[in-house]
């Protein structure tokens, strides 16, 4: 609201009136920024309280031990996935929602079997040496008494396109580590995955009898890293694992002395099309129930390990998230909603359904806030958005960094989540949350995702960050 002094001054509007007038305007001017002050002010003060009580009662930490170490890996499809659905539907309805739903999505059931094997044989120096080895998730099956083949290693695809005839028969071999220079490990694993992804489909193509890819992280050790791998259709999947760093460095250098031979053993199935669940919860909006803000994670999780970090930690975020505005009795005006997406490690059906029937029921999601990086100190969140929007809101942006910084918190652009993604039709405004992410590929994909691997006042952090967002995005006008 504007408010003018005359211009005029005629004999009876004398410099009194003129003084009048410039005080009417400044007596409604001052209270504007009082009111902006109490305002920032009140939700200071709010943002504080969530933090006192993640950090008080830290029930995310009790929740991803029950994940973790009750359930265990939960790839989608298994009767552990389903008893991870069970168990988040029933701490969500506890936690006083208006509703709680499963939404059934397909998928593809991957069963990894019995242990591989993976075993250097009769080599001229080192004769036969075990290694540490994951079938990786969609690889075939060895034929019955596994397999033995010469071993050809490249760094790239491309090395492996040009070889083209020289691969068929073969066992493949793709050590490209991680580059380590990126400060941002995330880079680092994008520098070095598509072996990992493609790798085999291709090593399949030109006739080879297995592919054997280096894991995907950047620190030495024995543990391999398992993870999705792609195949075009007609294309027949091969035997495809990853072995630890350790041993990826040892079969570099024995293949440099001598041509090596490798024997494989795997017993995967691809058993076909199941229905499985993503659960949603829903607190329902006082003043805009039709704008959703939801807050997610993944439910299912690689069959070894207890998929703590990956992405245990994402759901009970989500979860504490319910649990925070409802013990300190926040009301909200948009809708709230929590989604514990299943199969994003293999297939993201549940994030395509989510988006499908969403769109189908003329949804908006205002904003959507994924957790999937691990549960390690939060130092902020990355956001993706149409541009319109970001121009429409970003002011907002700017005023919430003295209100986020005293927890370590910051905004950048690039961020959302696989499991959101399919939303951004919705021209809303998408998150990601960005844990410290210098330890996350020391687990990720591992035996080592376990609870003891989680701080719990590292992952209460997480909690409390993603509550903060939710309500100043929740008290956007």
């Amino acid at each position: 609201m504007f408010f003018c002094v005359p211009t005029i001054i005629s004999n009876t509007f004398s410099i009194k009136s003129t003084i009048f007038y410039f005080s009417l305007s400044l007596t409604f001017l001052y209270p504007l920024n009082i009111i902006y002050s109490q305002n920032t002010d009140k939700q200071a003060f709010v943002i504080k309280s969530f933090y006192d009580e993640a950090l008080e009662k830290q029930y995310s930490y009790q929740w991803l031990e029950f994940l973790s170490e009750k359930i265990g890996g939960r790839i989608a499809g298994s009767p552990q996935s389903l008893a991870a659905v069970e168990f988040t539907h029933q701490v969500l309805d506890s936690l006083g929602a208006d509703t709680v739903w499963n939404q059934a999505c397909e998928i593809d059931y991957w069963y990894r079997g019995k242990a591989e094997v993976v075993r250097l044989v009769g080599h001229a120096e080192y004769g036969d040496r075990t290694l540490r080895a994951l079938a990786l998730g969609g690889s075939g099956a060895s034929p019955n008494g596994g397999l033995t083949g010469e071993v050809i290693e490249f760094k790239s695809l491309d090395e492996a396109r040009a070889a083209g005839p020289k691969i068929k028969d073969k066992i493949v071999y793709f050590s490209r580590p991680f580059d380590n220079k990126f400060f941002k490990t995330f880079h680092a694993y994008g520098s070095a995955v598509d072996q990992r992804a493609y790798g085999p489909n291709l090593a399949s193509k030109l006739g080879a009898k297995a592919c054997i890819i280096r894991s995907m992280t950047g620190r030495m050790d024995t543990f391999p890293h398992t993870g999705g791998t792609l195949w075009e259709d007609g294309v027949k999947p091969i035997p495809a694992l990853a072995i630890s760093t350790i041993d990826a460095a040892f079969l570099t250098e024995a293949i440099r002395k001598s041509p090596a031979k490798i024997y494989v053993e795997t017993h995967c199935e691809n058993r076909g099309k199941k229905i499985s669940y993503s659960v949603i919860a829903e607190i329902k909006g006082s003043e805009k129930p039709d704008e959703i803000i939801l807050v997610g994670g993944h439910l299912d999780s690689w069959d070894v390990g207890g998929g703590a970090h990956d992405d245990g930690a994402g759901c009970v975020h989500s979860m504490e998230v319910f649990s925070i505005l409802k013990n300190l009795k926040y009301k909200p005006r948009r809708t709230l909603r929590c989604v514990l997406f299943m199969n994003e490690e293999n297939g993201l059906a549940g994030g395509r359904t989510y988006a499908e029937i969403s769109n189908k029921n003329g949804e908006y999601h205002f904003a959507a806030i994924e957790s999937d990086a691990g549960g390690f100190t939060p130092l902020g969140f990355g956001f993706d958005a149409d541009t319109a929007f970001v121009k429409k809101y970003s002011s907002y942006f700017s005023q919430w960094d003295e209100l986020l910084s005293p927890y370590g918190l910051k905004l950048n652009k690039g961020g959302g989540g696989a499991d959101i993604g399919p939303l951004k039709s919705q021209k809303g405004i998408l998150f990601g949350l960005s844990p410290d992410s210098q330890r996350y590929f020391d687990y990720h994909h591992t035996a080592q995702d376990r609870i003891y691997t989680v701080h719990p006042r590292e992952l209460a952090l997480g909690s409390a960050a993603m509550a903060s967002l939710v309500y100043l995005l929740d008290q956007i006008p």
